[in-house]
């Protein structure tokens, strides 16, 4: 096996790494290096790599002139390598270009931003979304859960505890659930402790607002340690009116992953709660009408070591006669970037809401959910947003969120330890030593 395996490595035209190394999620990559092989005559091998080693593995690679031809990569790496010389932006940028940078996201695009291009071509990604019963809220007379305001609206009509709970937001301080959670909200506010020099400091006024929105929300929520378990668990059982989660939920709303059953009726397999649950994915505050999304984009990195015309129209393949495959690795966490092509603008979208999502059971996406769902879940992307992307300063926003700070000190205030005002002064004190 490991001749052939060598026999096979040696043959390839271009290496293809991915971080998608489930077993089944690595046969369909597979399928699709064959489908382009036979299409193209270029070889493709696919090599698994652990999502966590990514980043040392590449940097090795690069000092050893042996990174491979293609890198699938999260946008944490998008800029970083750009500027240490890992990624041939010229090569992204004619894939883009020759796609047509108006079909995709351009959030997405925005994210992986460089001068005159791109740093690498989006693949696929997902926004963090509020998920709430749209059944309650239309008996109700409630609006969508889009801003603060409609929040707070419906935890006060809403909260009934312990049977019904507002919401059920995150105040575990050491789960990186907390993190997402918190970037999101005050991204909505248009909070961010980063400008384009770097560190530039929570404004005091936005940050009170997001301090006493995150209290209301977290006293509408049960007491103790809460992160994505208590969350999924209470909106699951019919004992939550908000919550907010990855998309990753959806399959488990429609009963389709034993894993996780929506425990609402006595039936695991019932779709019935996916029925009454709605999403917001751009969420506003009252200094930032025009929202956010927090978003996870994943891109497809041509390195400066490829067979550049190969890579490129392997990449080209992927996001064109491929794309569909590409998404259908995983399509509940695999949102389209890239939503047609200049001769069907919603191609790809339609496409993915008949890929088949779950673990146990599987039903396509648009066959649970409505098309206006779809339409939400899709166009999160178009106004995709992290801390620091913006400014150039996404590796000092990584460090800052990894910190831990921003969590310890919001559940400080959280629990009346100290006020809005010692709070922003407490996280700018600690955040300001981050280099």
């Amino acid at each position: 096996m490991a001749l052939a395996l060598t026999a096979t490595a040696g043959l390839a035209d271009i290496r293809f790494w991915t971080t998608e190394e489930q077993p089944e999620r690595l046969a369909l990559q597979q399928e699709m290096a064959t489908a382009f092989e036979e299409e193209t005559g270029i070889a493709v091998e696919v090599i698994p790599v652990t999502e966590s080693d990514l980043g040392t593995r590449t940097t090795a690679a690069f000092a050893a002139g042996d990174l491979p031809d293609v890198i699938y990569h999260t946008l944490q790496y998008a800029l970083p390598w750009y500027e240490a010389g890992i990624l041939d932006s010229d090569a992204a940028t004619e894939v883009i270009e020759a796609l047509g940078e108006d079909t995709f996201a351009p959030g997405a695009l925005g994210m992986a931003s460089v001068d005159e291009g791109w740093a690498s071509v989006p693949v696929d990604g997902w926004t963090q979304m509020i998920i709430y019963r749209k059944d309650l809220f239309d008996e109700a007379g409630l609006e969508a859960p889009s801003t603060y305001a409609n929040v707070l609206a419906a935890v006060e009509a809403l909260h009934n505890p312990p049977e019904m709970f507002g919401f059920v937001a995150a105040t575990k301080v050491d789960e990186n659930f907390m993190s997402q959670v918190l970037e999101h909200v005050f991204l909505a506010n248009g909070a961010t402790p980063v400008g384009p020099d770097g560190f530039a400091g929570f404004d005091e006024a936005k940050t009170t607002e997001v301090l006493e929105f995150y209290k209301a929300i977290a006293e509408a929520s049960p007491p103790g340690e809460l992160y994505w378990d208590q969350s999924r668990t209470l909106y699951f059982a019919g004992q939550a009116a908000m919550i907010i989660w990855s998309p990753f939920i959806l399959d488990e709303l429609a009963g389709l992953r034993d894993s996780a059953p929506p425990t609402i009726t006595d039936d695991p397999t019932s779709p019935e709660l996916a029925s009454k649950t709605g999403i917001v994915t751009n969420f506003a505050g009252p200094s930032n009408p025009d929202g956010a999304a927090w978003a996870d984009i994943r891109y497809f990195g041509i390195t400066v070591d490829a067979n550049i015309d190969e890579a490129m129209q392997f990449v080209e393949y992927s996001m064109g006669d491929g794309y569909t495959s590409t998404l259908s690795i995983a399509p509940e966490g695999k949102f389209p970037v890239r939503n047609g092509t200049a001769e069907n603008p919603t191609e790809f979208i339609d496409a993915w809401a008949t890929l088949p999502m779950g673990v146990d059971r599987k039903a396509p996406m648009g066959d649970v959910y409505a098309q206006e769902m779809i339409d939400e879940v899709v166009g999160g992307l178009d106004v995709a947003q992290r801390w620091g992307v913006e400014e150039g300063q996404l590796a000092l926003a990584s460090k800052i969120i990894n910190s831990g700070a921003i969590n310890r000190v919001v559940r400080q205030y959280i629990d009346g330890e100290i006020d809005a005002a010692a709070a922003v002064e407490a996280m700018n004190a600690e955040l300001s030593a981050i280099e």
